[in-house]
Protein backbone atom coordinates (compact mmCIF):
# COMPACT_ATOMS: atom_id res chain seq x y z
CA UNK A 1 0.00 0.00 0.00
CA UNK A 2 1.60 3.69 -1.19
CA UNK A 3 1.82 6.21 1.34
CA UNK A 4 -0.65 9.43 1.44
CA UNK A 5 1.04 12.59 0.05
CA UNK A 6 2.52 14.21 3.08
CA UNK A 7 3.53 17.74 1.51
CA UNK A 8 1.98 20.92 -0.63
CA UNK A 9 3.86 21.20 -3.70
CA UNK A 10 3.22 24.61 -3.35
CA UNK A 11 4.80 25.31 0.15
CA UNK A 12 7.53 27.78 -0.63
CA UNK A 13 9.65 26.39 2.17
CA UNK A 14 10.05 23.07 0.72
CA UNK A 15 10.33 25.61 -3.01
CA UNK A 16 13.37 26.97 -1.00
CA UNK A 17 15.05 23.82 0.04
CA UNK A 18 14.37 22.05 -3.24
CA UNK A 19 16.08 24.79 -5.05
CA UNK A 20 19.21 23.70 -2.51
CA UNK A 21 19.26 20.56 -2.80
CA UNK A 22 18.58 20.28 -6.55
CA UNK A 23 21.24 22.70 -7.03
CA UNK A 24 23.65 20.17 -5.92
CA UNK A 25 26.05 17.75 -8.14
CA UNK A 26 23.86 15.05 -9.29
CA UNK A 27 21.03 15.70 -7.06
CA UNK A 28 17.27 14.37 -8.24
CA UNK A 29 14.02 14.19 -5.59
CA UNK A 30 11.99 11.40 -5.23
CA UNK A 31 8.64 10.77 -2.62
CA UNK A 32 9.53 8.03 -0.22
CA UNK A 33 7.38 7.33 2.42
CA UNK A 34 4.47 10.27 1.34
CA UNK A 35 7.62 13.40 1.40
CA UNK A 36 10.01 14.39 -0.63
CA UNK A 37 13.48 12.86 -0.85
CA UNK A 38 16.78 14.32 -1.89
CA UNK A 39 19.27 11.67 -3.25
CA UNK A 40 22.37 10.80 -5.78
CA UNK A 41 23.05 7.37 -5.22
CA UNK A 42 21.66 7.49 -1.60
CA UNK A 43 19.13 9.62 -0.25
CA UNK A 44 21.01 12.99 1.75
CA UNK A 45 18.19 15.22 2.71
CA UNK A 46 14.08 14.70 3.51
CA UNK A 47 11.39 17.24 4.19
CA UNK A 48 8.95 16.18 6.50
CA UNK A 49 9.25 14.19 10.40
CA UNK A 50 7.61 12.63 12.53
CA UNK A 51 8.64 11.87 16.23
CA UNK A 52 8.36 8.13 17.49
CA UNK A 53 5.11 8.12 18.97
CA UNK A 54 3.86 11.12 17.40
CA UNK A 55 2.60 10.36 13.85
CA UNK A 56 -0.65 12.79 13.22
CA UNK A 57 0.65 16.49 15.16
CA UNK A 58 2.06 17.65 11.56
CA UNK A 59 4.72 19.70 13.45
CA UNK A 60 7.63 19.00 12.10
CA UNK A 61 5.85 18.86 8.32
CA UNK A 62 8.03 21.58 7.25
CA UNK A 63 11.41 20.07 9.21
CA UNK A 64 14.63 19.13 7.34
CA UNK A 65 16.18 15.92 8.09
CA UNK A 66 20.02 15.59 7.86
CA UNK A 67 23.04 13.09 8.55
CA UNK A 68 24.97 15.03 10.30
CA UNK A 69 28.97 14.61 10.78
CA UNK A 70 29.96 13.23 13.59
CA UNK A 71 32.12 15.81 14.76
CA UNK A 72 28.86 18.04 14.81
CA UNK A 73 26.65 15.72 15.94
CA UNK A 74 27.06 15.86 19.67
CA UNK A 75 26.78 19.66 19.58
CA UNK A 76 23.47 19.31 17.91
CA UNK A 77 22.19 17.21 20.08
CA UNK A 78 22.60 19.85 22.45
CA UNK A 79 20.59 22.34 20.71
CA UNK A 80 17.05 22.15 21.33
CA UNK A 81 16.21 23.76 17.98
CA UNK A 82 17.37 20.08 16.26
CA UNK A 83 15.23 16.58 17.41
CA UNK A 84 15.78 13.23 16.51
CA UNK A 85 13.28 12.04 13.95
CA UNK A 86 11.58 8.77 14.10
CA UNK A 87 12.63 5.68 12.20
CA UNK A 88 16.20 7.58 10.88
CA UNK A 89 17.41 9.01 14.25
CA UNK A 90 18.26 5.49 15.06
CA UNK A 91 20.64 5.74 12.26
CA UNK A 92 22.46 8.85 13.37
CA UNK A 93 20.12 11.39 11.39
CA UNK A 94 18.72 14.61 12.72
CA UNK A 95 15.78 16.74 11.89
CA UNK A 96 15.17 20.92 12.59
CA UNK A 97 12.25 22.26 11.66
CA UNK A 98 12.44 25.13 8.68
CA UNK A 99 8.67 26.52 9.29
CA UNK A 100 9.92 29.22 11.61
CA UNK A 101 11.12 32.68 10.85
CA UNK A 102 14.34 32.27 12.79
CA UNK A 103 15.26 29.87 10.26
CA UNK A 104 19.30 30.35 9.54
CA UNK A 105 19.39 29.81 5.67
CA UNK A 106 23.16 30.26 6.01
CA UNK A 107 22.83 26.99 8.31
CA UNK A 108 20.54 24.93 6.43
CA UNK A 109 23.10 24.97 3.20
CA UNK A 110 25.85 23.91 5.19
CA UNK A 111 23.73 20.99 6.67
CA UNK A 112 22.28 19.96 3.69
CA UNK A 113 25.68 20.21 2.18
CA UNK A 114 27.63 18.08 5.31
CA UNK A 115 24.89 15.58 4.68
CA UNK A 116 25.40 15.20 0.86
CA UNK A 117 28.93 14.70 1.46
CA UNK A 118 28.30 11.83 4.14
CA UNK A 119 26.51 10.25 0.96
CA UNK A 120 27.30 11.16 -2.53
CA UNK A 121 29.62 9.38 -4.55
CA UNK A 122 33.16 10.70 -4.53
CA UNK A 123 33.12 12.23 -8.19
CA UNK A 124 30.11 14.43 -7.10
CA UNK A 125 32.47 15.69 -4.17
CA UNK A 126 35.02 16.80 -6.47
CA UNK A 127 32.61 18.36 -8.30
CA UNK A 128 30.86 20.25 -5.76
CA UNK A 129 34.53 21.14 -4.32
CA UNK A 130 34.86 22.28 -7.99
CA UNK A 131 32.36 24.97 -7.70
Amino acid sequence: MAHPKRFDDDDPVLARLRELCLGLPGADEKVSHGRPAFFTKKIFAGYGAVLKGDHHSGQYDQALVFMPSDEDAAAIDQDERFFTPAYWGPYGWRGVDLSTPETDWDEITELVEESYRATAPNKLIKELDAR
